[in-house]
């Protein structure tokens, strides 16, 4: 027997440990066919949101629907070491305790690292088991682990000696403070209000003067041109001629460019090929220098040439350079303005654009087979529109910036003679062995300095589909032979680039050749952003990204998991209030007190003559129609929908209709086979339900169906049914009938206890088989399947079928709102017969949608008659 009321908090502990005892989430290979996910490893600096929960809770309805359909099922759990992220909070906590990170060696900041991680770093991961995460927990892997540590290390050296990574100067994304390079994923883009200052520069060897507007005039000095269109006639006089950089003095050509907007400001543009990426293409392509005045740290370094800006801090900087040219006549005017500055993610620090040397991966060649897979739909992304996104990014490839100027992370293998030569190895004593070849003077590894940078992040994580089955180290062991390819991932669609085609390539150049499908993943289902109600990112700073745990405690995991997921369709962002976890709340309510109502049945029954035939083919015709529905939802991603046909199976199909259908009226006893049946249905939705509410079907499947121990929901069978489709038509008129019946009472205050007659016109056969059913849910004492009706009666359509029940009437109101009717049909007849009459639609739409616009003419026509024939009898 269960309780009353439905706490979440009693259950929920209770079976997540029953699930680990008994190692229900296990798996290993076997004769089954496997259905795997990777999880996409959270970085060990997170905790719990709502991206997570969206994202967590798709995967592990996945993973129980493919268990109870019978495959081998293998969630992977993991986490990311998150080089930038994790160093940062390391650098912070040793703040705290008045150490700085170049006051350590780089073994002992590690020690503090890992230490850092131990305490902290599978935080995000217990927290998912709040969710009900159903993952193989023995198989927790983390980014930095033996096996995957050396399994990057073996890709870097194997792409070095392919030719495929090198090291070389280029335009990054700098952080000054954290001192590193960034991936463009590590930058976020904010409003600022900047000033715009108007700069003049005098054209040499005459009085006249060019002038550029910037929003970084400390960058001045590193000048190399100024730039204005072909086109532009106010220019045309200067070409061939030179622009004098103001307070340094020196000569920089004018050139031509369509890069340029005519319209834009004056037109014309200072090029800064060390400070900006679009400077920097434009001085490749015009083959001008690069003059670097920024620091590592971001401060103007003696390349100026202005003594009263070096050693400043570049934002102090700017404000000193206005002065100095204010003096020397060439700032015209300041302005405000409105625009976008990118900022390290980590940091918070403004981005510095900056020629760095760096490691690089030559990727061209890998995104090429990568985009061809996705084109063809081997690598099948849902929802389809992010194809063209995925291709955009493939086509515009560029060389991929692996290193980062950090201690956390995968040293770069790489170590350097004392001639400034390089060789890559796997360990110390391979680079020792191979320095050797090329010195014969060396001779210990003291005399080799590893490269100090690590690599970034992504360089681990797009290996982790391969890696997680140990298929970079051992290529063809029988775990990657088994489990990879892995059937789905799931991820935001924000990173589809960054991670997603990452790992298509990384499939494609590290499976071993000898496998069949060498792709990461068959689906790639892309979740949306989670918004505020509003329509606004979830955020910090705006207060409204709700406390995840205050949402767990107040609604249980079920409740918030359905809530999140009731608007959340493919690809789409979810626009969450906290009413969609309420609502989830209510439906686990709904349920449990629908399985309080099944054990007051057990309580209540004997052997007897059986009067629900029909109600039992009407709703295994409901049950066969939803779980058609909502295996093709699953089959298309369309997770949502799929709750939505469960939702509505459940709370009005079974609790709403069905279970009032066959409970006896007060003081009577329920027959055997009501009983089994409603205990098989029940059963049935809760195998349905328990993918999306793992722990609410687990507490009744164990209590209310009574299951054996160690007989788990998890691995009951997902069930199927062969409905008969006619008793779904006329279970729903019977439906519409008790509905109708039932507003005739309210509407003429008719109280519950009073009997009524009923009179059916029409076709009786649709509800003969019924009649103790509505005679019940209606009070109704004598039916008549007649065409004759009684003189004072209220009617009600169903369908095209009226029926009739005796009560006193007031006949001009009745004709009023007949009039009404009439009306209402009449125009929706009009609409119908528009859209028939358009040529257009008839030939281009599927015949079973025109079909079901004709039978709406009919049904409209039917009710137009039968409306103007009630107003012909009360005329």
């Amino acid at each position: 027997m269960i309780n009353k009321t439905f706490t979440p908090a009693e259950i929920e502990s209770k079976w997540y440990d029953y699930w680990l005892q008994h190692k229900m989430f296990k798996s290993v290979p076997n004769e089954k066919e496997a259905y795997t996910i990777v999880i996409p490893p959270p970085n060990v600096t997170g905790v719990l949101h709502l991206g997570h929960t969206l994202n967590n809770t798709i995967q592990d309805i996945l993973i129980r629907r493919a268990r109870m359909l019978g495959y081998n099922a293998c969630w992977v759990p993991g986490t990311d070491h998150a080089s930038i992220a994790t160093e940062n909070k390391v650098i912070e906590l040793l703040a705290e305790q008045g150490i700085e990170k170049k006051d350590l060696t780089r073994a002992d900041f590690l020690k503090h690292a890992f230490d850092w991680k131990e305490k902290y770093g599978g935080i995000i991961l217990k927290q998912l088991r709040h969710l009900g995460a159903s993952c193989d927990w023995d198989r927790t892997a983390f980014t930095m682990d033996d096996e995957r540590y050396k399994s990057v290390i073996k890709v870097f050296v194997d792409l070095y000696n392919k030719g495929l990574i090198y090291r070389g100067a280029r335009m990054v994304n700098w952080d000054p403070k954290r001192q590193t390079a960034l991936s463009d994923e590590e930058v976020y883009h904010k409003d600022v209000t900047s000033k715009f200052y108007t700069v003049q520069y005098q054209i040499e060897g005459s009085d006249e003067y060019i002038t550029i507007a910037t929003t970084r005039p400390e960058t001045i000095m590193a000048d190399a041109a100024i730039c204005v269109h072909p086109e532009d006639e106010r220019y045309a006089h200067l070409k061939g001629k030179k622009a004098i950089v103001p307070l340094v003095n020196r000569a920089i050509p004018i050139i031509f460019d369509e890069y340029v907007d005519i319209e834009f400001g004056t037109g014309a543009l200072k090029v800064t090929p060390a400070h900006d990426i679009n400077d920097h293409k434009l001085g490749m392509k015009h083959d001008l220098p690069v003059i670097d005045i920024i620091n590592d740290n971001g401060t103007i370094n003696e390349k100026a040439e202005v003594a009263e800006l070096i050693g400043l801090d570049r934002f102090k900087a700017r404000r000193e350079i206005a002065i100095l040219l204010e003096a020397s006549g060439n700032l015209l005017k300041v302005e405000e303005i409105q625009n976008k500055v990118g900022c390290s993610e980590r940091s918070g620090e403004v981005i510095e654009p900056k020629i760095s040397t760096q490691w690089f991966c030559s990727v061209t060649d890998m995104a090429k087979t990568a985009l061809d897979k996705v084109e063809d739909d081997t690598v099948n992304l849902v929802p389809p529109k992010f194809k063209n996104t995925y291709r955009h990014w493939m086509e515009n490839i560029k060389d991929w910036c692996i290193s980062r100027q950090l201690w956390w992370g995968h040293q770069i293998p790489a170590y350097y003679l004392p001639n400034g030569e390089v060789v890559v190895a796997e360990t110390p004593e391979e680079a020792l062995s191979l320095a050797q070849a090329k010195d014969t003077s060396i001779i210990s590894l003291d005399q080799l300095k590893q490269d100090d940078d690590v690599m970034d992040t992504w360089f681990s994580s797009w290996l982790w589909p391969l890696s997680v089955f140990g298929g970079i180290m051992e290529p063809e062991n029988e775990e990657v032979k088994y489990y990879y390819p892995t059937n789905v991932l799931v991820t935001g669609h924000d990173i589809i680039f960054f991670w997603v085609a990452r790992m298509v390539m990384a499939g494609y150049q590290f499976s071993a050749e000898s496998m069949e499908n060498r792709h990461p993943f068959k689906d790639v289902y892309m979740t949306g952003m989670v918004r505020d109600k509003q329509g606004r990112k979830m955020s910090k700073s705006l207060g409204n990204s709700p406390d995840l745990f205050k949402l767990l405690e107040k609604y249980g995991a079920d409740g918030v998991r359905t809530g999140v997921l009731f608007s959340s369709a493919a690809g789409n962002d979810l626009l969450f209030d906290e009413k969609q976890c309420e609502q989830g709340r209510n439906f686990a309510n709904k349920i449990w007190n629908a399985s309080n109502l099944v054990e007051m049945f057990k309580e209540n029954v004997e052997e007897k003559d059986c009067p629900n035939e029909p109600v039992f083919n009407w709703f295994e015709g409901k049950l066969s129609e939803a779980i058609t529905a909502i295996n093709k939802s699953y089959d298309e991603y369309r997770i949502s929908e799929a709750l939505m046909s469960t939702y509505r199976l459940v709370w009005d199909d079974f609790c709403s209709w069905y279970l009032e259908m066959v409970k006896p009226n007060y003081g009577q006893t329920l027959d055997q086979k009501t009983l089994d049946k409603t205990i098989g249905y029940f059963e049935t939705l809760m195998k349905i339900l328990h993918p999306m509410m793992p722990f609410l079907t687990e507490e009744l499947w164990q209590n209310v169906l009574e299951r054996k121990e160690g007989e788990s929901i998890m691995y009951a069978a997902w069930p199927n049914y062969d409905g008969n489709a006619a008793y779904l038509k006329k279970g729903d008129l019977v439906k519409e009938l008790i509905s109708g019946i039932r507003n005739v009472r309210n509407e003429n205050e008719i109280k519950p206890k009073e009997t009524i007659d009923l009179f059916v016109t029409g076709n009786a056969d649709n509800y003969k088989e019924f009649e103790s059913i509505f005679r019940k849910l209606g009070n109704i004492e004598v039916v008549s399947y007649s065409n004759d009706q009684p003189e004072q009666a209220k009617s009600f359509m169903v369908g095209t079928d009226e029926f009739f029940i005796p009560v006193e009437i007031d006949v001009e109101a009745e004709i009023e709102a007949l009039k009404k009717d009439l009306e209402y049909n009449k125009g929706f007849l009009i609409a119908v017969d528009k859209k028939l009459a358009n040529e257009r639609f008839v030939s281009g739409a599927p015949e079973a949608v025109v079909a079901k616009e004709q039978q709406k003419k009919a049904d409209a026509e039917e009710k137009i008659r039968l409306i103007e024939d009630q107003l012909s009898k009360l005329a």
